[in-house]
């Protein structure tokens, strides 16, 4: 095993390059991953451009892809060197107290299962870590794409999260704001729970035209007006059932809070990496009485849930190619890729590196 690996890293608040690290050792459980396929997600954005997580130096960036075992623990069961895998952006420790209480993704504390780029290094490197292998990977099936794959990793689960949280019912009125790749599944979440009406707030054309393939009823355009008023426009004044807050900044959970109807839910998976507080309009929030229910989470993943959305995937129900929108080829185009995720040209949706 090498002794050093090449990784791109945030060397400071933002500065990004190119560093060499020791490389990661192997516990008893875990295991070591070369990665195939890398993908950079606005998170990484969030981490280096916004300081969400702090000043950090030096650390390996990336927390979606898909890879090659090069080492097991001596207490791996299910998984061998040269298996290929999927591999979660959370990787909880799923002995842990907040695990057994239902709530793996914070395992060991708030935000605890988040460990890629945060508690420890990332994926952008030439070997990376996983703990507990049995229970954070899974086999990548015959009929996914190496692309495909990275997609797994956080943007499909992330998005169907928040329709899970949101308790979507067969019929009701759903409205998603902020459709890239997080909204983007969360439209194909809602669609899969059975939402009639089903609203994405948008206005890059590529994403529009994605979303309605996704099950978009309608497209409300923040540019033509108020996403408040539009919303409440088509729904004649009621207010939608359910709110999927994929985007956007803090004013947009006031906007979220003022659409829903009173017994609503509003669901966000959306990445706030700045400010101090989130604000809630009281008189839209009943004084505090309206029975509208605000629900954050960090996404679940996990062998279990690893196989389910691939299972999504191998039957034709979730069809993931149409969000990726730039493949690079080789290592050396993880730089690239992020900053596409920085910049966020016309026409990008999800960039994916194949190694």
């Amino acid at each position: 095993m090498a002794k050093k690996v090449k990784a791109f890293a945030m060397l400071g608040l933002n500065k990004v390059g190119w560093i060499e690290k020791d490389a990661p050792t192997c516990g008893v459980n875990d295991a070591l991953v070369k990665p195939l396929a890398l993908a950079p997600c606005t998170s990484d954005v969030h981490t280096v451009w916004e300081g969400a997580i702090g000043d950090r130096k030096d650390l390996v960036l990336g927390h979606e892809g898909c890879g090659e075992i090069v080492e097991v623990g001596a207490a791996v069961k299910d998984f061998k060197v040269g298996d290929r895998v999927l591999v979660g952006a959370i990787t909880p420790d799923w002995g842990s107290v907040e695990a057994q209480s239902g709530f793996p993704s914070h395992s060991g504390g708030m935000l605890g299962g988040w460990k890629f780029s945060n508690s420890k290094d990332g994926m952008m490197s030439e070997i990376f870590h996983v703990n507990e292998a049995d229970a954070n990977l899974a086999l990548i099936p015959d009929g996914i794409s190496l692309a495909e794959a990275c997609m797994l990793s956080d943007m499909v689960m992330t998005g169907f999260l928040g329709a899970e949280m949101a308790d979507i019912q067969l019929g009701e009125t759903v409205c998603v704001i902020g459709i890239g790749p997080v909204g983007l599944m969360a439209v194909a979440g809602a669609n899969l729970r059975g939402a009639s009406h089903l609203f994405a707030v948008g206005s890059r054309p590529d994403c529009v035209r994605v979303a309605k393939g996704y099950g978009a009823t309608e497209i409300i355009n923040y540019k033509n007006g108020s996403i408040v008023e539009q919303a409440l426009k088509l729904t004649n004044g009621k207010g939608v059932d359910k709110v999927i807050l994929a985007g956007g900044d803090e004013k947009t959970m006031i906007e979220a809070v003022q659409m829903v109807k009173a017994g609503g839910i509003v669901s966000n998976v959306n990445y706030f990496g700045s400010g101090d507080y989130i604000p809630i309009p009281r008189a839209d929030w009943g004084v505090g009485m309206s029975h509208k229910f605000i629900h954050g989470g960090l996404m679940i993943s996990g062998r279990y849930r690893l196989e389910k959305f691939a299972s999504l995937m191998l039957t034709g129900k979730l069809d993931v190619k149409p969000m990726i929108t730039h493949t690079l080829h080789g290592f050396d185009k993880v730089e690239e890729a992020l900053l596409l995720m920085k910049d966020k040209p016309a026409d990008l949706i999800k960039p994916v590196v194949i190694i």
